[in-house]
């Protein structure tokens, strides 16, 4: 194992329970390699689950991506960046990008840009996701995940479709 692999592992080992040590190994990791893919993506989710600072978190991911496009591991942690930092329309563009990355678990990308999609009110996109999810299950990891998103989403269905009744309801009263 190399100087780096032990500072890498270090941080994660201590993340997100000890932040002064996390940070204190990436440091000393990205010393030694300020090109480790690893690294970056940690230390951008230091960035952005702990301190929201989305940019800062942003510039690592990118900065690891450039390094190297295959990184999978990169993909759901700046997707989820993204979304945090209302960035959709990029947002969108990385998942169709990390759904064609070798590797990738398609599920994982596939949760984010139904997230993506439930923020932005496209619940007919949604659904069609959520079955195409259901096709590519080979366990039940993603099974809660989309039988809750599809109450939820039914929900705001019908919520939207009362308050639509009641506006025009209201409009005939007036008339």
């Amino acid at each position: 194992m190399t100087q780096i692999d032990t500072y890498l592992s270090q941080a994660i080992d201590s993340y997100p329970y000890d932040l002064k040590e996390t940070i204190e190994s990436l440091d000393y990791a990205l010393s030694y390699d300020e090109n480790n893919v690893g690294a970056l993506c940690l230390y951008g989710r230091v960035y952005s689950e702990q301190m929201p600072r989305y940019e800062q978190a942003k510039s690592y991911f990118q900065k690891a991506l450039s390094i190297d496009l295959q990184a999978i591991e990169v993909y759901p942690y700046y997707i989820q960046t993204l979304l945090l930092n209302e960035d959709f329309d990029e947002a969108k563009k990385l998942i169709d990008f990390a759904m064609t990355v070798k590797g990738i678990n398609k599920l994982e990308v596939l949760s984010k840009k139904v997230q993506c999609l439930e923020i932005l009110g496209e619940y007919d996109e949604v659904k069609q996701i959520l079955k195409k999810m259901e096709l590519l299950l080979l366990n039940f990891d993603y099974k809660d995940f989309i039988e809750e998103t599809k109450k939820r989403i039914s929900n705001k269905e019908k919520l939207l479709k009362e308050t639509v009744v009641k506006k025009e309801a209201k409009k005939l009263k007036k008339k």
